[in-house]
């Protein structure tokens, strides 16, 4: 995806781009470069989703593709698709940190906000593959 704006805007909260939008974008940009039905293009979405948190989150991309070692098709995807994906990693590392602040803002321990954000991240997205 490409912005107009850095992710140092979005964690100064120069912009109003939030984690619905990011996942609007990126729902957007699978369904533009991957074909299949609309169970392949969620299927895709989720994946890049879980990807660029993954990433996010500064967790290794070895240990992410570890856990889909059955599907070696899916192994190869990740890998190829990783590079691509860091600028939007980047981004949602952004939109995390900013609503982190917004917690600690709102009178939150840095633990407590960092914990309720991963809790809105899991539950939105539970959601959304419902």
């Amino acid at each position: 995806m490409e912005w107009e704006f850095t992710p140092q805007q979005v964690v100064k909260a120069e912009v109003d781009y939030g984690f619905e939008d990011f996942r609007r974008d990126l729902r957007q940009e699978v369904e533009m470069n991957a074909g299949g039905d609309a169970a392949q293009i969620q299927a895709t979405n989720d994946l890049l989703f879980d990807l660029c948190y993954w990433l996010a989150t500064n967790r290794e991309l070895d240990a992410f593709v570890a856990q889909h070692a059955a599907a070696p098709p899916t192994c190869e995807f990740l890998r190829e698709v990783a590079p691509a994906m860091a600028a939007n990693a980047d981004m949602l590392g952004a939109i995390l940190q900013r609503m982190i602040m917004a917690e600690v803002e709102r009178g939150a321990k840095l633990e407590e906000g960092v914990a309720n954000v991963h809790r809105l991240v899991v539950q939105t997205t539970a959601k959304l593959r419902h």
